[in-house]
């Protein structure tokens, strides 16, 4: 049997699961995870390898109303990521059943070319009757193919998900190496840990507003990394928040980010944080262009 392979994106509103999913099917983190909205802020790749196929995951940024350049900018990678797919993954969190945001996204996915597959994610949450309400909704628009319903969570049902996906793959070569799960650049990778970090551990109003740079790695003879980061705000008054009373918040964000870092690099970190003032960064061209958002 010929090889077969083929790219899939994953769109739906904000925290639905995403991330969360994309990391279940790759097998390890290559995409932040918060209960914030709008964490995923790039579009991110994951690969998937199995016998006879390989699949390529483009998980893109919750759509919601754009406020800012980069909200702009994210309205638009999660939009490009619906062209030249072989498939669609449309996630739907079956708790809170289908939305505004999402019906607004069906209005768009019922355009695509591309088939659709739903998925009915956090189905560990639902009752029985939040689930069929779910589906029926889903079940009434004529271009979805399937309806899978599923925890990525706990990986309840990610199995059948791929095996409804495989079936839109076609014949082709194997892109990327078995062993490769992601593109993400590793340092990419670090700059984003220090900002899911730091968005579990901050206050609702400070979030949005964060960005994370990556100023420089080194490697000492002895294999330690040493890693610079700077965490970038709006507001001088968010500065402090970040920083905590006595530097305590800043020091618990770093040894958080530094034990995935080091999960993931294999090898000690010694990470250095600091904290700046960059008002209003969002609408700022060329600082996003800085931080990749380009």
């Amino acid at each position: 049997m010929s090889y077969r392979s083929g790219f899939i994106s994953i769109i739906g509103s904000p925290n639905v699961g995403k991330s969360t999913l994309l990391n279940r099917l790759v097998g390890q983190k290559v995409s932040i995870v918060s209960n914030r909205a709008q964490t995923t802020r790039n579009r991110i790749m994951g690969v998937v390898t199995r016998p006879g196929y390989q699949m390529v995951f483009l998980d893109t940024p919750g759509v919601t109303t754009p406020r800012n350049r980069l909200g702009e900018y994210m309205v638009k990678v999660a939009y490009d990521a619906l062209n030249e797919v072989e498939a669609i993954l449309f996630l739907v969190d079956g708790k809170r059943g289908i939305g505004p945001k999402d019906e607004s996204l069906l209005d768009k996915l019922s355009q695509a070319k591309a088939p659709v597959i739903a998925g009915l994610n956090k189905t560990d949450l639902c009752s029985l009757a939040e689930v069929e309400a779910a589906e029926a909704r889903l079940g009434q628009a004529p271009f979805i193919r399937r309806v899978c319903r599923l925890c990525a969570q706990d990986g309840t049902g990610v199995e059948a998900l791929l095996g409804a996906l495989s079936a839109y793959l076609t014949e082709g070569p194997q892109y990327f190496p078995e062993d490769m799960v992601t593109d993400q650049p590793e340092r990419v990778i670090c700059g984003e840990i220090i900002r899911e970090k730091a968005l579990m551990l901050l206050r609702e109003e400070v979030p949005h507003g964060l960005g994370v740079g990556l100023d420089k790695i080194e490697t000492r003879p002895d294999g330690v990394q040493d890693i610079w980061a700077t965490i970038y705000c709006e507001r001088p008054g968010h500065k402090g928040i970040i920083i905590g009373k006595g530097g305590a918040t800043l020091k618990q964000i770093g040894t958080e980010a530094r034990k995935d870092m080091e999960w993931l690099l294999g090898s000690r970190v010694n990470l250095k944080l600091w904290v700046k003032v960059k008002e209003d960064w969002r609408n700022n061209p060329n600082f996003l262009g800085e931080l990749g958002y380009e």
